[in-house]
């Protein structure tokens, strides 16, 4: 069972308050403790395109590396690897799509072009040593394509396999899979590749993240991406709103029986160390029997410890002395 805290990158990449790089350090090394076995830590992107990220070399030179921790970046071309090895992150990430359009939006380039930039990365990543993921985005649903045909996702992903990527990310970009579509694309997939070398990358659009997580785990899969708080949301993709919660996560797995190993009390005080830089209310609440309910700090058996569990609930105090419910402003 294996976390992929992908708050660092995926998570802030989209916030459009600028993040001080002290405080990217900080909430990293608090990721750390918590128990995730990796950390995607930033991207070596274009500043102009991403320019949140454009602290990524400084990052990755003064986190504190915590033994067992695999600390990754993401790299689009043969110029990010080399920023990559230089700041010496343990193994590196490419993306692609399985829709044309959302590709071409997303890095210029048809799906083809994208493999044929793809190779020289690969193959340079495997001289250096460094395991290489590749994520296949808009696996289900597109935001201009619509509806993704499973053997669209499926034949991205062979192709990644096929050009040297250790472990692929099958991405629910939008945040609009149904479990069904879920199941659906892994018993197509599965046969044809190791469950160990899949991990799933859901957001939370429209609330089925966590459904979406128990989808893929009854299926065989036990690596899932996840962004603490539910930050993030691709600044490509229209409608997408924050990737699923980690601590959502981890106590829907816990929920099934798994143990997980990550700590919901140490992630929930990482993720308060942003609450000084991020904009507030900026995403939508909640149900009250969502799985975030169960993630939050104030959360017991029967329910919220701090009041009556009502929509938009508030449980901890805020900076203009309001109480708010952490399990909200997790999925927010």
């Amino acid at each position: 069972m294996k976390i992929v805290e992908v708050g660092p990158r995926d998570g802030l990449q989209n916030e459009t308050a600028p993040i001080p790089t002290e405080a990217k350090i900080a909430f990293i090394d608090a990721l750390s403790k918590t128990g995730v076995g990796e950390i995607e830590v930033s991207a070596f992107v274009s500043p102009r395109w991403v320019p949140q990220l454009s602290d990524a070399r400084e990052v990755f030179g003064r986190i504190d590396r915590r033994e067992g921790v695999v600390y990754s970046a993401l790299v689009p071309n043969e110029k990010g690897l080399e920023g990559a090895i230089a700041a010496r992150a343990d193994k590196v990430s490419i993306f692609t799509a399985a829709s044309e359009t959302f590709n071409r939006k997303n890095i210029n380039a048809s799906i083809a072009e994208s493999f044929r930039r793809f190779k020289p990365v690969v193959a340079g990543a495997q001289r250096a040593g460094l395991p290489v993921r590749g994520y296949v985005s808009t696996a289900f649903w597109c935001a201009f394509e619509g509806r993704i045909p499973p053997q669209a996702a499926i034949a991205v992903a062979e192709r990644l396999f096929e050009i040297g990527v250790s472990e692929v990310s099958i991405s629910d970009t939008i945040g609009k899979a149904s479990p069904d579509e879920v199941k659906r694309l892994l018993d197509l997939l599965l046969p044809k590749v190791s469950p160990d070398r899949v991990a799933v990358h859901f957001h939370d659009t429209y609330g089925r993240g966590c459904e979406n997580v128990v989808a893929a785990w009854s299926r065989g899969i036990r690596i899932f991406d996840a962004s603490v708080g539910g930050l993030g949301g691709c600044p490509f993709a229209p409608g997408a709103t924050g990737n699923v919660a980690t601590e959502a996560v981890v106590a829907v797995l816990e929920s099934q029986g798994e143990t997980v190993g990550v700590d919901r009390r140490i992630l929930a005080q990482a993720r308060h160390l942003l609450d000084p830089f991020l904009i507030p209310e900026r995403r939508s609440l909640p149900r009250c029997d969502s799985p975030a309910c169960a993630a939050c700090e104030f959360a017991d058996q029967k329910g919220c410890s701090a009041g009556p569990r009502s929509r938009g609930q508030l449980s901890s105090r805020g900076p203009d002395g309001s109480r708010r419910c952490s399990a909200a402003r997790a999925m927010r």
